[in-house]
């Protein structure tokens, strides 16, 4: 975390770009077959494991990483960091409601002079490139982008060159946590890799199938990758 952070900091002050992803067993899983997802993963410029089953797994296959880095938190420190380095932030996703809260909290917390603009998540395709570019007119040097994957990924690396931010990230449901909508699962569930079970029985019926078959699949990938390497 730490060093990401320094990373991320030393690229807004030199005015370059970095392109931040995080990965977790299900988009592990969903870029095994999204050819464009995978594409907009491996091309970016920072790749932070965001779910502990990815650290396990890198560790099993003698590869490991030195800790989970989860989206939320490094947003959490971003934002800190934009206050403290007089940087601003543009928020875009989620509901209405939802990301305008996030603003109304985070100008609270810290000053309104952080909030380069903000917008709702809800668009069609053919208001991309226009949002794309409200957000390099907004002169924003941190973008996060709490859409569902795969289409926050695809959005950040299509239209990377005409948003310009030096810093652009996908958070998922972030802004739901940020925003009170959406409880946090206990720090010991976070440490234990249940974090992903904590949502499932929030929302079981949404849920169960696609983590029945992502978890599976990455266990499987996993294995097959051990066998390989023997």
């Amino acid at each position: 975390m730490d060093k990401t952070v320094k990373v991320i900091d030393e690229s807004i002050i030199n005015k370059t770009h970095l392109h931040h992803v995080v990965v977790n067993a299900a988009k592990m899983v969903n870029m095994q077959k999204d050819k464009e997802l995978y594409e907009s993963v491996v091309s970016s410029d920072i790749i932070n494991a965001d779910g502990q089953a990815v650290v396990w797994a890198s560790k099993f296959l003698g590869q490991p990483l030195p800790e989970r880095v989860a989206g939320i938190d490094l947003m959490q420190n971003l934002v800190k960091l934009a206050y403290e380095k007089n940087h601003k932030v543009f928020f875009f996703g989620a509901k209405e409601d939802v990301v305008s809260e996030v603003v109304k909290r985070y100008s609270e917390q810290y000053s309104q002079d952080i909030i380069a603009g903000y917008r709702n998540g809800y668009f069609d395709n053919v208001d991309e490139e226009s949002i794309a570019r409200q957000i390099a007119q907004s002169g924003a040097h941190i973008l996060f982008v709490a859409i569902s994957s795969p289409t926050k990924e695809i959005f950040l690396n299509r239209y990377k060159d005409i948003i310009q931010t030096p810093f652009i990230m996908g958070v998922g449901g972030s802004f739901d946590v940020v925003a009170g909508k959406v409880n946090r699962a206990p720090l010991w569930m976070q440490n234990a890799g249940l974090e992903w079970f904590y949502r499932f029985l929030q929302e079981p019926r949404r849920m169960w199938k696609r983590y029945l078959y992502t978890n599976s699949m990455f266990l499987w990938l996993v294995f097959k990758e051990k066998l390989l390497k023997k």
